[in-house]
């Protein structure tokens, strides 16, 4: 009994601190979008002409930057939700 509350305590804080850490993925995009679209704005006043070029590059590269964010969003989601209840029946 004592074994199994210890176990159950074990896997719901690891399951805590492993959410965090993967939720702290978000940082990263945040980050590398801003500098991205100070970069392209500054290119764009630069020369004004390639304004459809550089706003295109830059959108797509948000675009692949924006899926770190996501995959650390739906890996804390999964380790709060989803991963408890797994460990949970492994520990019974």
């Amino acid at each position: 009994m004592e074994f199994e509350l210890l176990a159950k305590g074990i896997t719901l804080a690891g399951c805590a601190i492993g959410a965090g850490c993967s939720l702290i993925a978000g940082i990263g995009p945040g980050i590398g979008e801003g500098n991205a679209v100070a970069k392209a704005l500054e290119a764009i006043g630069r020369q004004p002409e390639c304004k459809g070029d550089v706003t295109s590059t830059m959108l797509l590269g948000c675009a692949i930057a924006e899926t770190t964010g996501i995959y650390g969003f739906v890996t804390g989601l999964l380790l709060i939700f989803v991963a408890p209840g797994m460990f949970m029946n492994l520990i019974k």
